[in-house]
């Protein structure tokens, strides 16, 4: 049996669930606090793989607690079109983040059960364990793992505040599964999520159609100059590291505007040594963040970077140093993955926009082993990672929907 053009999701099935699974964790303020490898992760897995099975769908754990859930198709031996993201949240995390993703995929299962549409290809729902990182750093772990990023023993070594390992924990809760992590074949692979920012309410557009994910730089930014009294030291003999930082800033917030409108700039923490309000410090180091979704854009906006903080610091008569914490490279999602959803969205009618995403995602890690694209719904006042983060259910639903279509695209496809 072909797929309807008609076909589309149970919109108050997928808001029941979300509110079911918002249960567990669930915060005074109306979030949720379901942090990766504890009790409530754990029971938040239990209910899913509970829903999976009796939708008629066989369970799959690997060596990282990621979840594969599969309905057959009509060819086993065809890879399998894929979607998912994440059950963990952040400590005052909220209602929608990863869990959409994960349960929009479990009600793509159920519409087409109750439709009973056989696809060509094998469905996949997956779970990726932490993606957050909010426990266990760095973010997006499962998932890394399983797309070769970060070895397993890396992973099982990490610890939490109190001491508690990985490796530990998933095995306590019982999802440490025996099938190795690690990329297999797949068809496509789609994520949908909350856009965790402000431009498709702004623009009031129902879906993000998204052609990769931004390149993030992370940096150490260290200057040092002479430490001195507050008072009896002439302003025009320091050698002060905020005299430094100032320029740098400046100069920074106006290359981000340069590149606009996709440019970002964050300076997102700040350390002072000695820390004395009575002493010009001797140190500061700074937390400096760029993105931009195309790779070269940002690589030039990391060459500014660097002369910026050279000059201004020779300017001063200070000494610059940079630290490169973390690069994740600019994605390009699959040309076909990115039809398949563009295509869905117009069949569908709903208002769209082309755009990229700001945020890491599990996407990122697949897109380097598999074929991927990714759909965006709006969230209200663009709030993520906050107990008021609110979307809403025809949103959602418009979301379940375009994901349902651009599966069907490729999984009905021999």
């Amino acid at each position: 049996m072909t797929a309807s053009s008609n076909l589309r999701v149970n919109g108050q099935r997928l808001w029941d669930s979300l509110m079911e699974m918002a249960t567990i964790g669930a915060t005074a303020k109306g979030g949720c606090n379901r942090q990766a490898l504890t009790d409530l992760d754990r029971d938040g897995r239990d209910l899913f793989v509970r829903w999976c099975r009796e939708a008629g769908c066989s369970i799959d754990i690997d060596a990282m607690g990621n979840i594969f859930v599969r309905r057959p198709g009509r060819n086993p031996d065809l890879p399998p079109v894929l979607t998912g993201s994440h059950l963990d949240t952040q400590p005052t995390g909220g209602r929608f983040d990863g869990v959409y993703g994960v349960l929009a995929g479990l009600e793509v299962i159920r519409s087409l059960n109750d439709a009973g549409i056989e696809t060509e290809a094998p469905l996949e729902v997956a779970v990726w364990t932490n993606e957050e990182g909010a426990r266990f750093s760095p973010a997006m772990i499962g998932s890394g793992v399983w797309s070769g990023e970060f070895d397993l023993d890396y992973a099982y070594g990490r610890t939490d505040k109190d001491g508690k390992t990985f490796g530990d924990e998933l095995q306590r809760i019982g999802y440490r599964g025996e099938t190795e992590a690690r990329a297999r074949p797949l068809a496509a692979a789609f994520e949908v999520h909350i856009e965790q920012g402000p431009i498709l309410e702004q623009e009031q557009k129902q879906i993000g159609v998204l052609s990769g994910v931004q390149g993030m730089h992370w940096y150490d930014l260290t200057l040092t100059g002479q430490p001195c009294h507050a008072g009896p030291s002439p302003m025009e003999g320091r050698r002060d590291p905020f005299m430094a930082l100032h320029r740098i800033l400046e100069q920074l917030y106006r290359l981000a505007e340069d590149h606009g409108p996709w440019a970002r700039v964050t300076f997102g923490d700040i350390r002072a040594e000695p820390g004395s309000r009575n002493t010009v410090p001797e140190q500061l180091v700074l937390a400096v963040d760029l993105r931009h979704p195309d790779q070269q854009v940002l690589n030039a906006m990391d060459h500014s970077f660097r002369e910026i903080a050279a000059a201004a610091a020779v300017e001063v008569g200070v000494e610059a140093s940079i630290r490169d914490e973390w690069r994740s490279p600019a994605v390009a999602f699959a040309p076909q993955c990115v039809a398949a959803v563009r295509e869905s969205v117009t069949e569908l009618g709903y208002s769209n926009k082309e755009m990229v995403s700001g945020a890491g995602h599990d996407s990122v890690y697949i897109s380097r082993v598999a074929p991927t694209g990714m759909i965006f719904v709006p969230c209200e006042k663009g709030l993520s990672h906050n107990e008021a983060e609110n979307a809403q259910p025809e949103d959602l639903e418009a979301g379940a929907n375009v994901l349902l279509h651009a599966m069907l695209k490729i999984a009905t496809q021999s």
